[in-house]
């Protein structure tokens, strides 16, 4: 096909063709603007859609057998008029589209339009991710591996990983576990998801949930046929004596450590309770161990499993250390649920071995710890950064729960409606989270904004605070 043929079609996605003819009466075009009006004809007509990569240039070139700049010229001139996008590193796609719906993709898949200030909770630093530890991690285990790692996951997970994560949970979260008690899943919420099955054949029929907490969780507990029990928290954690007063209750889902979304640790007369009501009634604890790595002002607390392995189930993941993208996490259980998983749940979902052995990697060389304690640092720094800005910009007064975490609370004034902040701080490319959000019912009184600080770039502090502020006062 050469540029000398007047009508050459040429597949350039699948069965789409481009007709590189001239238009009658125009004369000769040049083959640049033949590849122009093909391609502005092509995307006009609806056959290639919105949000779809083009062909390399190089390689639509060789298909057309053209030179490469003609494609170059082509795909620069509909940029130009707004047909195409382009990005350094990313490939050219198609924006332009003559119907709403396809327009509402494009703004749903690129991330151009995404909330430019990211100050919603539930995200650790994205641009941190250790990527050339992870790829020399996952490289290495690629060419050294040997070739029965390359089979079909055995229960629960890879045993290197297990045992090395039972040595690390003891030393750092004083968790009493072997191997044979860990569980690989792929995030807390696959976890959550899998002990409510277990639990509803055990004939558990509801699951005590923080009030507030992670309305995920919630939903997950009800997917799985199970009822979600509010039980209250306030400024020493979950409210154990509340317990008492639900009847056939016999588990309940806690974050001790720091409790989403108020920020508190749960006092130590109430874990000890927490573990009494738990015998009484022969129940079990569902722990979270929801972002206890991270603590700038008060000492570390130990988790609540190492207190009662045979009472407390405790589930975590990478996804606020290092990325959800991985889907890495983890369940310590009693033998008891723990044998219950591995036979009734063997088409379960779980890592694949080889992102198991790179994260193995990591913890048996240091590199994992190198990485939380780099991120403890970085985490400490924008939190001081964001309470600065904050307390210059509104009042020091209104913030809460900075202690540990990668998230506060900001407390709004009773004349400022939360949902109209979060919607007027989306106007303004400000992502925030409406603390109200994560109550299951109306019978509370917070009235504020869960601001997460984990994905926000440092530089972008003093300016998001700046545009919030001014979200908070059109919403007076």
């Amino acid at each position: 096909m050469r540029e000398s043929q007047t009508n050459p079609p040429t597949n350039l996605a699948g069965d789409l063709l481009l007709h590189l003819d001239d238009r009658p009466g125009e004369g000769p075009l040049p083959l640049h603007e033949r590849v122009k009006r093909a391609l502005r004809r092509a995307i006009r007509e609806g056959r290639i859609e919105v949000g779809t990569a083009l062909p390399p240039s190089r390689q639509l070139a060789a298909d057309l057998g053209c030179s490469r700049w003609a494609v170059t010229e082509a795909y620069s001139q509909l940029v130009a008029e707004g047909y195409l996008e382009a990005r350094t590193g990313s490939a050219t796609r198609v924006r332009w589209s003559n119907t709403a719906e396809a327009d509402a993709r494009r703004r749903t898949t690129h991330p151009a339009t995404e909330a430019r200030y990211d100050l919603a909770p539930g995200l650790p630093d994205l641009r941190a991710f250790p990527r050339r530890r992870w790829a020399d991690a996952v490289r290495a285990q690629v060419t050294t591996a040997a070739f029965t790692e390359f089979d079909y996951p055995p229960p629960g997970g890879h045993v290197r990983l297990r045992r090395l994560l039972a040595e690390y949970l003891a030393r750092s979260r004083d968790v009493s576990a072997t191997a044979q008690d860990i569980t690989m899943c792929t995030s807390v919420t696959d976890g959550v998801r899998r002990i409510c099955h277990a639990l509803r054949a055990q004939g558990i029929t509801a699951v005590g949930c923080e009030e507030p907490g992670w309305t995920r969780l919630r939903e997950v507990i009800r997917a799985a046929g199970l009822t979600p029990v509010p039980i209250r928290t306030d400024e020493d954690g979950l409210r154990t004596d509340d317990l008492a007063g639900h009847i056939g209750l016999r588990a309940v889902l806690t974050t001790p450590a720091h409790q989403f979304p108020l920020g508190t640790v749960l006092v130590p007369e109430r874990r000890a309770a927490l573990l009494h009501w738990a015998r009484q009634v022969d129940g079990v604890v569902l722990e979270d161990d929801y972002d206890a790595e991270f603590r700038y002002d008060r000492r570390p607390v130990a988790a609540i499993q190492g207190m009662d392995p045979s009472r407390v189930i405790l589930f975590k993941s990478l996804s606020k250390i290092l990325s959800p993208a991985l889907g890495i996490g983890w369940i310590v259980a009693p033998p008891r649920w723990t044998n219950h998983l591995h036979e009734t749940d063997q088409a379960a979902t779980q890592p694949s071995t080889i992102d198991q052995l790179a994260f193995a990697t990591l913890l048996e060389s240091g590199a994992y710890d190198r990485h939380l304690r780099a991120c403890r640092r970085r985490y400490r720094n924008r939190r001081d950064a964001l309470v600065q800005a904050l307390a210059a910009e509104m009042s020091g007064d209104m913030i809460s729960g900075i202690a540990a975490g990668l998230h506060l609370i900001l407390r709004l004034p009773p004349t400022v409606n939360p949902a109209s902040v979060v919607s007027a701080a989306a106007t303004r490319s400000v992502r925030v989270a409406d603390l109200a959000a994560y109550h299951a019912t109306d019978a509370h009184t917070d009235h504020g904004l869960v601001l997460g600080y984990g994905n926000l770039a440092d530089g972008m502090v003093t300016e998001a605070v700046r545009r919030l502020r001014e979200a908070i006062e059109e919403s007076r």
